[in-house]
């Protein structure tokens, strides 16, 4: 049977519990055992997928098709298990699947209520396809103390019940606040957010405090006696200066090693942390940098990319230079000043996105990089940017878009019921947003000797897509004569998958999102390629 670590937060959001999760797995998987990492939302949507970047984020795609939490990210590059549509979970999809059995009459008549019917419905998620794992991680969303938490809470609290204490742990994460003005580092909201979380039940058996400053033993101490927590399980986490310390420092901190003590077991073999070691030299002392332009809307907020930010610092560790990311809203970005905005610019990357704001700026700085041989890299909406551009600047289709937010140009890009077999368009259907575009990994078949072939290595891929529109096929032989490549291809041959321009030194869009797959430990090809071309683009 496995053991389940259930990881809450207390005090403030956004305190680190996906990293702490993430940290902990790798470290448990170092030392011999299988871990499966879930997230559990108290939101009331059926998933992020419709949500505004803005608001949440970064929606992470798996393999399979779900839209999920942004943490399932950072599970998947520190722990390198792929994960599934049953590891996150939300109150939106908790009270629609039961109000589904109710409407069924699978209730036999009772009385739907909180206790016990969505509280079972919890915990079923978080048994379920969980038989072959030592420990499963589940990472509760927001704060105790949140009223839409409070189901989670209370079903989490059940379970432990259900399972036994010995088969299951508690882990408190804290904010431990520096107050600069008095020069005092303070316990008390850690000793009020462990007293929230144990009047609802829960007594936590570890306890990680967040700070900005190294906490004093005695305050340790403090901690420990009034949330009547061992001294060794306060564990301390110092703010890092890269994600990719954490590691390190929970290892430090014997996280791992407290987790194997309460549940009696013993370490299997020694943890490696010489990769993480590796890994942070470069992004913290290497001297060679390159600097990388984002061109998107939501650049204001950082998590929005997470993912592909990420994916860009893998590419920089395989090659050994430190990422500079320039970050430009699309939105503000005017032709006049493209070229003293890209001035020191190695290469340009477009990420996928929706709708018609920014695309003057994404299409005149792909003309850029596409004139100017700079390196360039369209990730999904981007792809279908660079395609538009070359429509309208190489083949003179000035009236070439997409059916996404113009309904009266040439739409070379729409959606995928809005073509027959002749390429001619036909009336789309209207459905609702959410869940609704092609989702999770499909197929490629690569163009032999192609550039896109030779960085892979291989003939078909698996990648995984988050998108509605596609290419048309209809207008392959026009571009291809032009200059412009269509060197992948779904396995029917219907949907472009890859473009690339012949002559040109780096120049490739792709409709799915790379940065999903890449991990620190082993960095996608693509990005690694590409941050290759840039470091050497002069």
């Amino acid at each position: 049977m496995a053991r389940f670590i259930f990881v809450t937060g207390g005090v403030v959001s956004s305190l680190g519990k996906g990293l702490s999760s993430a940290s902990l797995a790798y470290l448990l998987q170092s030392r011999g055992y299988k871990v499966r990492l879930r997230k559990l939302d108290p939101y009331l949507n059926v998933d992020p997928g419709t949500m505004s970047p803005f608001q949440h984020g970064e929606v992470f795609v798996t393999d399979d098709g779900a839209e999920t939490d942004l943490d399932l990210g950072h599970y998947e590059r520190f722990s390198g298990v792929s994960a599934k549509k049953s590891d996150n979970i939300t109150t939106g999809k908790i009270y629609n699947d039961v109000l589904k059995k109710e409407r069924k009459g699978e209730y036999l008549g009772k009385t739907v209520q909180v206790i016990p019917h969505i509280t079972n419905r919890i915990k079923e998620f978080i048994k379920k396809d969980s038989s072959k794992e030592d420990f499963v991680i589940c990472e509760i969303g927001g704060i105790v103390g949140d009223i839409e938490s409070l189901p989670f809470v209370e079903a989490i609290r059940q379970f432990a019940n259900d399972i036994g204490k010995q088969n299951s742990l508690f882990v408190h994460l804290t904010l431990v606040p520096y107050l600069k003005a008095s020069d005092e580092i303070k316990t008390k909201p850690t000793q009020h957010s462990v007293k929230e979380l144990r009047s609802i039940g829960i007594q936590p058996d570890i306890i990680i405090c967040r700070s900005e400053r190294p906490i004093p033993l005695e305050h340790r101490k403090k901690i420990s006696l009034f949330c009547n927590v061992n001294i060794k399980n306060v564990i301390e986490t110092v703010d890092v200066r890269t994600i990719y310390e954490a590691p390190i420092s929970f290892y430090k901190e014997k996280l791992d090693l407290q987790v194997l003590n309460y549940f009696k077991l013993r370490s299997k073999k020694p943890v490696n942390l010489t990769p993480w070691k590796k890994i942070t030299k470069i992004i913290l002392h290497t001297k060679k940098h390159v600097n990388i332009a984002i061109i998107g809307k939501y650049v204001e907020l950082k998590d929005a990319y997470k993912s592909l930010d990420e994916a860009l610092t893998h590419g920089g560790i395989d090659n050994n230079v430190k990422i500079n990311l320039i970050r430009i809203d699309s939105e503000k970005l005017k032709v006049s000043e493209i070229k003293s905005k890209l001035k020191n610019i190695s290469g340009i990357l477009i990420p996928g996105g929706f709708g018609k704001r920014g695309t003057d700026g994404k299409i005149a700085a792909i003309k850029f990089a596409r004139i100017n041989k700079i390196p360039f890299l369209g990730i999904c909406y981007g792809m279908q940017m660079a395609i538009i551009e070359f429509a309208r600047n190489k083949l003179n289709l000035k009236k070439a878009t997409s059916s996404e937010f113009d309904k009266k140009g040439l739409a070379i890009i729409g959606l995928m019921n809005e073509w027959n077999k002749d390429g001619k368009k036909i009336k789309g259907t209207d459905k609702n947003l959410g869940g609704t575009m092609r989702l999770g990994s499909y197929d490629a078949k690569l163009l032999k000797n192609s550039m896109i072939q030779k960085i892979y290595g291989k003939n078909l891929i698996k990648e995984r897509h988050r998108h509605r529109y596609e290419v048309n096929i209809a207008f392959k032989e026009k571009f291809e004569k032009n200059g412009m490549n269509f060197s992948g291809l779904s396995p029917d041959g219907n949907l472009p998958e890859i473009i690339e321009l012949k002559n040109h030194p780096w120049f490739i869009g792709v409709q799915f999102h790379p940065e999903f797959k890449s991990r620190p430990l082993a960095p996608h090809p693509l990005f690694s390629s590409f941050i290759k071309a840039s470091k050497n683009h002069k």
